[in-house]
């Protein structure tokens, strides 16, 4: 291991711990300290030999969450917006329609990464290297995301059944 890789190495506990307590989700401080890393390594040049290498980390990996925080807030507000414009402009039968409301509610119920590439592919019919340029995340990352959005939403398919007036309960629906 070189110089550097030690350095980055000694510094990897602390990072993954700032970006917890940033984040307050394993899953998401993992992809955080992930991204700052990448943002380091891209712009490693930008080190002057006198900077401690985990303040400068720090501020890289703060500036990543300041700017994914932004870009929820922005596709969150987009998603509203979208989900207003499709129930006005869908009149479908009864039972579509509640199945497109549970499967709505799915999709929102989606951590809001997944929920981020599912939509830049699925529904704004982006490729994936531009989709993960404009989540601003590595190819592998958003590929990986769309996969477990997609089958959180199979998941959710399998386990609901398909919307239907049929007896609850009382006395006749336990008799065949």
């Amino acid at each position: 291991m070189s110089n550097e890789s030690d350095s980055l190495a000694r510094e990897l506990p602390a990072l993954h711990r700032f970006a917890l307590a940033l984040t307050r989700d394993p899953s998401e401080a993992e992809d955080l300290v992930q991204e700052a890393l990448l943002r380091g390594h891209e712009r490693r040049r930008s080190l002057r030999g006198g900077a401690q290498l985990k303040s400068w980390l720090f501020s890289i990996l703060k500036n990543c969450f300041l700017d994914g925080r932004r870009s929820v807030k922005a596709r969150r507000s987009r998603e509203a917006e979208i989900a207003s414009l499709s129930e006005q402009s869908f009149d479908a039968p009864q039972e579509a329609t509640v199945r497109l409301g549970q499967l709505r509610g799915a999709f929102l119920e989606l951590p809001v990464e997944q929920r981020e590439a599912l939509s830049l592919i699925a529904l704004e019919g982006l490729s994936y290297a531009e989709a993960a340029r404009v989540a601003d995340i590595p190819l592998g990352t958003l590929m990986s995301r769309v996969a477990r959005a997609r089958a959180a939403l199979r998941a959710f398919e399998a386990g609901q059944p398909a919307p239907s007036l049929r007896l609850i309960g009382g006395r006749d629906a336990h008799e065949s």
